[in-house]
């Protein structure tokens, strides 16, 4: 049978238990409100696939404290009245029309693999094993058409990883109940860019346009 499900690693069974039998128990109230209450978040998050960023650790957060969304190289495509990205849209849409979130946060990343991919493609070297990852990377297009292309390749990465995230808080900006919110000053927008190695956070400084140390 095609679709047969495997058994759960055990790495997964240990852990559930160890989480269950200590940082649950120990937060068990808050679950316990959580799940009566439902969720209020203060702030979005769009963050990358990356199994190294963890959202929550960086701005020591507990649960029901931040709504996030993951996708490869946190991107954020412009406006569309038909249903393509639907995934990121859809999470967007909902945060701000029904979670009423205050804050939006594009966190990009250093050494991200999805931007060394995207700078890769449209520098034209296509890897056509990747037939989603590339339709979804062509949106680094306008990001990459803003980088300095007469640098090493290293700084053309470093460039476009800030860049895109330029890209995706412009494209925020394009879909009507962002602008709208913004607007009648119910939400704000900010760009952050971690170091994971270092620790570094820098956020986008709306003023000069640049990224700047926390």
């Amino acid at each position: 049978m095609i679709n047969k499900l495997s058994p759960l690693p055990e790495f997964l069974v240990r852990g559930y238990k160890k989480w269950k039998s200590s940082a649950y128990l120990e937060n068990e109230k808050n679950f316990k409100e959580l799940a009566s209450f439902g969720q209020n978040p203060k702030a979005m998050i769009i963050s990358c696939c990356d199994s190294r960023v963890h959202a929550t650790s960086i701005f020591g957060a507990n649960e029901g404290y931040f709504f996030i969304h993951r996708n490869i190289a946190n991107l954020v495509p412009s406006y569309s009245a038909d249903f393509v990205n639907y995934g990121t849209t859809a999470a967007l849409e909902y945060a701000i029309k029904g979670l009423k979130i205050q804050h939006l946060i594009i966190l990009g990343h250093r050494n991200c693999g999805g931007i060394k991919h995207g700078h890769k493609m449209h520098s034209s070297i296509l890897n056509p094993d990747y037939e989603y990852l590339n339709k979804w990377l062509s949106m680094l297009l306008p990001a990459f058409n803003n980088i300095k292309k007469n640098t090493e390749e290293k700084e053309q990465i470093d460039q476009l990883e800030k860049e895109s995230i330029k890209v995706s808080v412009k494209n925020l900006y394009s879909f009507p109940f962002v602008k709208k919110a913004v607007k009648d000053k119910k939400l704000s927008i900010h760009g952050l860019i971690h170091d994971i190695g270092s620790g570094d956070l820098k956020f986008l400084n709306p003023l000069t346009d640049e990224f700047e140390n926390l």
